[in-house]
């Protein structure tokens, strides 16, 4: 065995170094000679004063010392090394992203030495900025671990090799491959490939060919490929899928009797039309005081997952489903999701509560949390739910439940979980008497969704009174034929139903994490998993503010009324052409949500203490959540901080990447839908950004972004004006800057990449002549000849939204 300890002549240098360092560092306002340092240190003999001169020239190098013109030696106090993450934004130049530093640091392609999108890497951050910068730059001196050992992209087959054009916007690399590791791909496959050896000087990276996904452009090699490309699965392993299939589906007496008994109260669950995992419920009863009674009922999820099994170690490491445009990819087995879990009607179901009792004025003067049982009387979809609040017809039938129904008592019996066929109640065990649905009762619960209605309204009135930021965005969704092909692109719109539904997961949120915070009043206070926001970054919001005054808006960036402002502006661009640009840019400029042991509370929300319990079914924050407020419910101490706050920040990454992968599903069948479309067809659409390479647009009526390219701009050389965040042209003065309308129509649309070029037709009356050129020699110029590539673009940060908006 070799012996990897350093030898005693090593230990002595390094010795010596070490004190060489502390000598210049004690001294550190004088620069020192190589005699110098000899005679501070008393040095007579050659070979010591060699060994010195070695060692100064080592620390010089590891940028301990800085080197004068003149030869002496100084300590460099300056030099700064970081570790963080690389966000490669483009072909030119990307940024290394550090966890807890104001501002990220831009490093020049030429000195990533290596280092790709993902990366984890130890940088150098140079001393001095360029002038007229407030950016810090540096470069990579070391790459600490590499962010993805595979890739996903399209196989290219050429006569004695072949290559991989990754799908990742962020990899400006391809992949060489053998001939003799292809692995039955044929070209232009989808395929995933290892990579064996990275990337050095001109030489490209090599891998082999782990798994082909199929032809690129077919619907399912699109999805999976999107999921690879985010590191995110699309099947589970066979062992998870046998751990769910023997879950026992009965309901035991003993488990009824430890829980609150729902089942003859007013129930239902309110979800979009095509969902199948309903994880949350409302119960409503009217109260003798005049108050209401209402119950959200979540899905008890960690009832059937527990600590340490298989099946929670897969919801760990998922962390939440994916959903994308035409599927969904759940955090559990179908078993769990669509059927013990999923709160179906004319189901007896296992649920976690927070029940409240609240006045007319939406005041909560009493609230419990605990496990519970509950019968859902009906299923509604978003659609059905606001039919009956539009409706205007008087008659409510399910304001008094049947006599008969309301008398049926549950006795404590195991009780087989399988949908019902008739009757009220299920098929159960031990001779439990039934009464059938009475065929003329067809409970509309018009009374129920019309309170729960008032009282949602109100509860939102008050968080806006309080600071809250109204981040509705709008939510693109497809129609989509049998094959997975866009026929339509439509904008979804949020309604009373959809708001009823959120104002009331928040208010659970809510009280949970304030429940459990309040619990315990001494340091150390119980450990709770919250979901926190900070507040805007002064700097993103002066720029957002900048962005809307083009738009001919104004935003407020004053700390106290930051909240009214964006308010007063998203209620000012609803239906507005720019709406989905401000919005978006709005949402970009507040701070990430995410999840953490240290409640610092959500901003957008203006709630001191969130948390989140709803959506067990697809969030493991969630499933944290339960197991927390029930410990806690048990009388337990405050929970060790470190293992959870791991697993918060665990969550918060796995979020991310669903967010991304979902809206690369999003990008390529809005790319996918336009490539449908007549050539020749001209769109309305904004700039939505501007860059020395082009300008990008954003086409009102499908909310598709494509890129107008410099060299497309075929009737002047363009100025990029980064200051002012436009182009200029130098002969006749038109200027493209945010907010501007024009007329586009697509040159190309690129499905393998998710892009789309697009080609200028007209504009409107603000193509405009600009009063003063953009200063020559201080921005890149552009000409038709220009051939610069345009990979990547714009930087962008993931949204904080969920399936329905639920923060």
């Amino acid at each position: 065995m070799t012996d990897l300890k350093p030898s005693k002549e090593q230990n002595f240098r390094s010795r010596i170094k070490a004190e060489i360092l502390e000598f210049f560092q004690l001294n550190e306002d004088t620069a020192w000679s190589l005699n110098q340092v000899h005679k501070a240190f008393a040095i007579r003999d050659r070979k010591t004063k060699d060994l010195f001169g070695d060692l100064l020239t080592e620390l010089h190098k590891d940028k301990k010392l800085i080197r004068q013109q003149d030869g002496h030696y100084l300590a460099d106090t300056t030099t700064e090394f970081v570790e963080g993450r690389i966000d490669h934004v483009n072909v030119r130049f990307g940024f290394v992203v550090v966890e807890g530093r104001e501002g990220d640091i831009l490093i020049n392609a030429r000195d990533l030495n290596g280092a790709i999108d993902g990366d984890i890497v130890k940088v150098l951050v140079w001393a001095k900025k360029k002038k007229g910068s407030d950016r810090a730059e540096g470069e990579v001196v070391e790459i600490l671990q590499r962010g993805r050992a595979e890739m996903v992209g399209t196989i290219e087959i050429m006569p004695h090799y072949a290559f991989v054009v990754p799908s990742s916007k962020k990899i400006y690399g391809d992949i060489f491959v053998s001939k003799n590791d292809l692995k039955d791909a044929q070209h232009g496959d989808k395929v995933i490939v290892k990579i064996t050896k990275w990337a050095e000087g001109e030489r490209k990276m090599e891998g082999f060919v782990k798994e082909v996904l199929g032809k690129s452009g077919e619907n399912n090699t699109e999805m999976h490929a999107i999921l690879a490309e985010f590191g995110l699965p699309n099947h589970f392993p066979e062992q998870v899928e046998k751990a769910a299939d023997a879950i026992s589906t009965k309901i035991t007496a003993t488990e009824i009797k430890k829980r609150r008994d729902f089942r003859n109260i007013t129930t239902f669950t309110i979800d979009p039309v095509d969902a199948k995992d309903f994880d949350d419920a409302l119960s409503f009863e009217f109260l003798e005081n005049g108050n209401y009674e209402v119950g959200i009922h979540i899905a008890d999820v960690t009832h059937y997952v527990t600590p340490e099994s298989i099946l929670e170690q897969e919801a760990y490491l998922r962390a939440t489903s994916v959903y994308l445009v035409d599927r969904v990819v759940p955090m559990l087995p179908e078993k769990l999701s669509n059927g013990l879990c999923s709160l179906r009607p004319n189901e007896d179901k296992l649920t976690f509560s927070a029940v409240f009792e609240i006045t007319p004025e939406a005041k909560v003067v009493k609230e419990w949390f605990g496990r519970t049982i509950i019968h859902s009387d009906k299923r509604f979809t978003y659609e059905e739910a606001q039919e009956q609040l539009n409706s205007e017809q008087s008659a409510v039938i399910s304001e008094q439940k049947s006599e008969e129904i309301s008398n049926i008592e549950h006795q404590a019996t195991d009780i087989e979980i399988e949908p019902k066929k008739k009757g009220r109640k299920k098929k159960v065990e031990e001779g439990e008497t039934l009464t059938p649905n009475p065929q003329n009762l067809t409970p509309n619960f018009k009374k129920e969704l019309t309170i729960l209605n008032q009282l949602a309204h109100k509860l939102r009135d008050e968080r806006f009174a309080k600071g809250a930021v109204n981040f509705e965005t709008v939510e693109v969704k497809f129609k989509l034929d049998e094959d997975g092909k866009p026929l339509g692109i439509y904008q979804k719109i949020r309604v009373d139903s959809h708001k009823l539904i959120e104002e009331f997961m928040l208010l659970a949120n809510k009280k949970v994490a304030e429940y459990v915070f309040n619990l315990k009043k001494s340091e150390p206070r119980n450990t709770m998993v919250y979901r926190t926001h900070d507040a805007p970054d002064p700097e993103k919001l002066k720029n957002f503010s900048t962005f809307a005054k083009r738009f001919g808006y104004t935003v407020d960036t004053d700390t106290t009324k930051i909240s009214a402002s964006f308010n007063e502006l998203m209620h000012d661009v609803e239906g507005k052409p720019e709406q989905n640009i401000l919005e978006n840019l709005a949402v970009r400029t507040m701070s990430k949500a995410k999840y953490s042991t240290d409640p610092i509370g959500h901003f957008g929300l203006a709630f001191p203490f969130y948390s989140h319990f709803t959506s067990p079914i697809r969030r493991y924050p969630d499933m944290m959540a339960h197991r927390m407020l029930q410990h806690y419910l048990d009388g337990g101490e405050p929970l060790e901080r470190a293992s959870w706050e791991q697993r918060c920040k665990h969550s918060s990454e796995q979020e991310k990447m669903a967010a991304e992968a979902e809206r690369s599903s999003i990008k390529y069948k809005q790319v996918e839908y336009m490539s449908l479309m007549d050539e020749g067809k001209v769109w309305d659409g904004i700039i939505s950004g501007v860059t020395e390479f082009g300008i990008f647009v954003e086409i009102t009526e499908t909310a598709s972004e494509g890129l107008v390219r410099m060299v497309d701009l075929k009737d002047d050389f363009y100025d990029y004006d980064r200051e002012n965040y436009r182009i200029v042209g130098q002969r006749n003065g038109r200027v493209f800057t945010f907010g501007d309308k024009l007329q586009v129509k697509v040159k190309e649309c690129n499905l393998a990449r998710r892009s789309m070029d697009l080609l200028l037709v007209g504009g409107d009356e603000k193509m405009r002549k600009s009063k003063s050129k953009a200063p020559r020699g201080r921005e890149s110029r552009h000409k038709s000849s220009d051939s610069r590539s345009s990979k990547g673009g714009k930087r962008s940060n993931s949204k904080d939204s969920d399936r329905r908006k639920r923060r």
